[in-house]
Order: structure tokens, then sequence, then C-alpha cells
């Protein structure tokens, strides 16, 4: 697979407490990404941040620790990840979801 120099990065931000069918919602958006063909998702913690309902999230506060945020970073080209947004959309009930343009430098698996 090889992507264009003109892409696209879909940010999602959920709790990592949040679920999906059983499943860490993050691990569900995951696996729904490799179930479509995306070039690839990584999914980074964060150790504090607050959303919608202002509450802050830290490791700090053991009761909160347990929901910190977590972001899952997607780079295919627009119209893939526009055509996943709508497949997944239903199932995140709490979030953001953003969508930037970005210059594709490489996008490499090693193997000859």
């Amino acid at each position: 697979m090889t992507l264009p120099e003109e892409g696209c990065l879909l940010r999602i931000f959920v709790g990592e407490s949040d679920k999906r069918d059983g499943t860490s919602l993050h691990e569900w958006i995951v696996l729904q990404a490799r179930a479509q063909g995306l070039a690839g998702a990584t999914v980074l913690r964060g150790m504090m941040g607050f959303g919608a309902h202002s509450r802050i999230h830290t490791f700090k506060i053991e009761r909160l620790s347990e929901d910190l945020p977590v972001v899952i970073e997607i780079v295919d080209t627009r119209e893939k990840l526009e055509a996943f947004l709508a497949t997944i959309d239903h199932a995140i009930s709490e979030g953001l979801a953003t969508l930037e343009k970005v210059t594709v430098r490489f996008y490499r698996s090693g193997k000859k």
C-alpha cells in the first residue's frame, strides 16, 4: 500500500474506560480501522486532560486515573477517513474527532 504525499490525519479523543461490544473503545476503533484497510493506527494514552464535561482526568487522582484520555491517530486519504468516520460515529457517545491535512514523507514496512 502507498499513500499520496497529501494525506489526512484523523485524531479521535476518547476516555480509557469507554467500551464498545465488551472491549475498550480505542481497541475497537483500531480493529475497525484495520478491517477497513486503513494505512495504520496508533493509540496514545494521556497523563492528564479534560473534555466536554470539564472534569480533570489525571493519574494523580486515584478515582480518576482509571479514565485517562486516549488519542487514536490514523493517517490515510481524506476520502477513506471520512468513510471510516461514518461507520464508527454511532459507537462514540462522548469524545472528539478532528481531521487535518498532513504531508506524508514516507510510509513503508521495511520489507523488501
